[in-house]
């Protein structure tokens, strides 16, 4: 049975993931965006990390649960977990170096939409019973697409996305944790299990302020760890970096030829494996991390946007690049993909003295997935939130903590088609409302940066700007709508 649901939700991602879907939709969103906002994510990058990582928050900010610099934290939470691993380690070992390069293109053009998505989860956001924000696509979609097709894709998503909270947020990270602790440690799976559900429900039962706590602190620490071992491993093979950044753009327009234990690879494989596993790493255009982004305090939705887009260059543009760079330098690589859950493991236990290179890479997966578990129960909770009410949040915050410890006990080879074809089934009705959206997301950012092109205006700036001008922030305190 298990291998009939496998092979199934197998051929389905395959559809979905494939070259006529999902990807060539990813790409052209995210282009298209691109073009219309003039290269925002370029030209505003500078502004954005300073008002993300140095400023963190505006003074003033009207609404919110969270500081902008915890939402942005609780979103990478989410975002830097086994794909930046696991999932890099993936593309690399099927679709040759060059899927790299496709990973950095879907990163470098999914800013725009991770910036969209997240403008629109704060421009319509709402609270829910408790007083607390709700917002993402499950509600931008049907606020913004005043029609019956703007209300079912806003419930396709929400359905989509607690149901992938329980694949690509929980079981996988679960498992990962587990695994690696016995691998690295000797501690059984079940212990670990336990512990990781009952660290999970603590978190979870304060909510958002706690979980933006937590990740607050524990994120920017989780990065640096790792990024500073796979810093010294690549100055230790510095020799090795500049032929590794040919074969990355090479390999990418040309197919990786078979080496090692490595299969060869075709463009279109490089491609798809690139797109595929990039979106799974950064989760652009998935609309998952609007859903952070809108409990943010702020005084508009662009500098939220701005603050969220930040989120996929780190993961894409630094995490993932380390750990690819690594992969390659090392030659790993060339193991093939029978090999791909222990070789980010091994090419940093080639590369670190001692044991240290496994201690990194196990310590660096448990903080990354553990943290990805408590950014998705957030998403997942805010989706139930919108279909079923307030009264479904804690339930499924007890269910959620409750099967992290299956995850971490059981194999899950169909978890992990799941959770694709549930990635894929999100991205669809969040891709195709940011496309409906655009002109909307265009004109506000306009209006907004010919008023503060730096983003240094104060909240009483904003509103003098902003007055009488539609697409302001907290709609529903102002218009009920």
């Amino acid at each position: 049975m298990l291998n009939t649901i496998e092979t199934a939700l197998g051929e389905l991602g395959a559809i979905i993931w494939g070259p006529y879907v999902l990807i060539p939709l990813l790409l052209l969103t995210g282009l298209y965006l691109t073009v219309r906002l003039g290269g925002l994510q370029f030209r505003k990058l500078g502004s954005a990390l300073r008002l993300a990582l140095l400023d963190r928050q505006d003074a003033d900010a009207r609404g919110g649960d969270v500081s902008q610099f915890q939402a942005l934290t609780t979103a990478l939470a989410a975002t830097v977990g086994t794909g930046n691993i696991v999932g890099v380690a993936t593309a690399i070992s099927i679709g040759g170096p060059g899927a790299l390069f496709w990973m950095w293109v879907t990163g470098l053009l999914g800013m725009a939409s991770k910036y969209s998505e997240a403008f629109l989860a704060v421009r319509f956001r709402t609270t829910d019973a408790k007083g607390e924000i709700s917002g993402g696509p499950q509600y931008y979609l049907e606020r913004g697409i005043r029609n019956g097709f703007g209300k079912f894709l806003a419930i396709f998503f929400a359905i989509a996305a607690a149901l992938a909270a329980f694949g690509i947020g929980n079981m996988t990270q679960g498992n990962a944790i587990a695994s690696n602790v016995e691998v690295s440690f000797g501690v059984p799976t079940w212990i670990t299990g336990i512990v990781l559900a009952v660290l999970t429900l603590v978190v979870l039962v304060g909510g958002i302020r706690t979980i933006g706590r937590v990740t607050a602190a524990l994120v920017p620490f989780m990065i640096l760890f790792y990024v500073l071992g796979a810093l010294f491993i690549l100055l230790v093979n510095v020799a090795a970096l500049p032929q590794a950044i040919v074969l990355i753009f090479t390999d990418a327009f040309t197919g990786t030829a078979a080496v090692g234990g490595f299969a060869g690879s075709a463009i279109m494989l490089a491609v798809q494996m690139g797109v595929a596993r990039g979106l799974f790493s950064n989760e652009s255009g998935m609309g998952s991390a609007a859903i952070a982004a809108a409990a943010a305090r702020t005084t508009h939705p662009v500098r939220q946007g701005l603050v969220s887009m930040t989120q996929t260059f780190i993961d894409t543009i630094i995490v993932v690049t380390f750990t690819g760079l690594v992969l390659i330098c090392t030659g790993v690589w060339e193991q093939g993909a029978d090999f791909a859950a222990t070789m980010t493991g091994d090419a940093f236990s080639q590369g670190l003295p001692g044991e240290w290179g496994h201690v990194v890479v196990t310590v660096g997966l448990v903080l990354f997935a553990y943290s990805t578990i408590l950014g998705w129960a957030y998403y997942g909770e805010r989706c139930m939130e919108r279909l079923f009410g307030r009264p479904a949040v804690m339930p499924y915050r007890v269910v959620f903590s409750v099967v992290v410890f299956v995850g971490a006990t059981v194999p899950l080879a169909v978890v992990w088609n799941f959770a694709d074809v549930m990635n894929g089934l999100m991205a669809l009705p969040n891709l195709l409302g940011l496309l409906l959206l655009s002109g909307l997301i265009v004109r506000e950012t306009k209006h907004y940066l010919d008023h503060d092109p730096q983003l240094r205006a104060d909240r009483r700036q904003v509103d003098d700007f902003m007055e009488g001008h539609p697409g302001a922030i907290d709609s529903y305190e102002r218009t009920g709508v």
